[in-house]
């Protein structure tokens, strides 16, 4: 069979995907698989053995819909499932399958904060769009991989050995998913091991005040490395803490111990790290039973409340002393 599976956004989303394209590949391992995406995001799969072909656009579907139609597809997987995948699946006339977005549930969730969603993490519904096809959960992380020139020597680069520091993935699309920097250097000021700031160019200035106010614990890499070089640097973290972002599903990837630390969306939602076989290197961190929360299943620039309950009542000494509990598990 010729396969295409489609996902147009985000990092995070992406990773996600991966356990589907591995357990079609391993699962019927005569097809081809095809993978659409945005180019933004084609460094996401670029490596992944289990695609033999990859399809970008840069806006539209347009780009690409005449160059799909003749690659006569026997199945389309549609796992990002709006408006313009569903043109994109009437215009290839091909059989298909989506899987459930859950768009009522969520959106009762977060306007009356009444949680009546499955407990089924969203890769479990993603392989409810290939059970068509006989293609089961094989219960294993998702996949990342590295291209040659993105592994990174921590050695090399920022002097330190591998296993010997915390990553801190800063950033996150959202401002109401990030924590405060008064936050983020509190708990710095508590791990007992190197921090490498890992964040985008948005991030660059933070991070800058966080190196300005501990220089001697921290590194910072924020806007300095392409999204798999910094994959590489959280592979070879001891630890990953972060927000509920791309770099969190990384980690999951790589089974590196995970500090998730959630604000305005909740794991509820389906989107927690992702790590069925191991799941005590997986500790979530949030302010639970706030009545404004969720306020959004994504984010905001600010918070709709003004207070931030849900990022400035974060526990602290509680993110430190797990942090430091995996570092202790995981010695140098």
């Amino acid at each position: 069979m010729k396969i295409l599976v489609v996902r147009f956004s985000s990092i995070g989303d992406i990773v996600l995907t991966s356990p589907v394209v591995r357990c079609i590949k391993n699962q019927l391992p005569t097809s081809e698989i095809h993978y659409l995406t945005k180019k933004s995001f084609l460094s996401v799969i670029e490596a992944n053995p289990y695609i033999d072909k990859i399809h970008t656009i840069d806006r539209s579907i347009k780009e690409i819909t005449a160059i799909l139609k003749n690659e006569n597809y026997d199945f389309i997987v549609d796992l990002h499932n709006n408006i313009r995948t569903k043109s994109l699946t009437f215009q290839l006339k091909k059989p298909f399958a989506r899987f459930p977005k859950l768009h009522l549930l969520k959106w009762v969730y977060v306007q009356f904060k009444i949680d009546q969603l499955p407990a089924i993490h969203i890769v479990d519904r993603y392989f409810k769009a290939v059970e068509k096809l006989g293609v089961s959960n094989d219960q294993k992380p998702c996949d990342f991989f590295l291209l040659p020139e993105d592994k990174i020597d921590p050695l090399a680069h920022f002097g330190l050995k591998e296993k010997s520091y915390v990553a801190f993935a800063i950033g996150a699309q959202f401002a109401t998913k990030r924590l405060p920097i008064h936050k983020i250097i509190e708990i710095c000021e508590g791990i007992d091991e190197p921090i490498i700031l890992l964040g985008g160019k948005d991030d660059i200035d933070i991070s800058a005040k966080i190196k300005q106010k501990l220089p001697n614990k921290i590194i910072n890499a924020c806007g300095l490395l392409r999204i798999g070089q910094s994959a590489s640097v959280v592979q070879n973290a001891k630890a990953v803490i972060t927000h509920d972002t791309g770099l969190m599903h990384i980690a999951s990837a790589f089974q590196v111990p995970i500090i998730s630390i959630w604000g305005n969306t909740t794991p509820s939602l389906g989107m927690s790290p992702y790590n069925p076989q191991q799941t005590t290197k997986v500790s979530i961190h949030q302010v639970a039973q706030l009545s404004c929360r969720p306020c959004s299943k994504i984010g905001f620039q600010s918070c709709p409340k003004k207070h931030f309950h849900c990022m400035e009542l974060q526990n602290v000494n509680e993110i430190i002393a797990q942090t430091n509990s995996f570092i202790g598990q995981n010695p140098s």
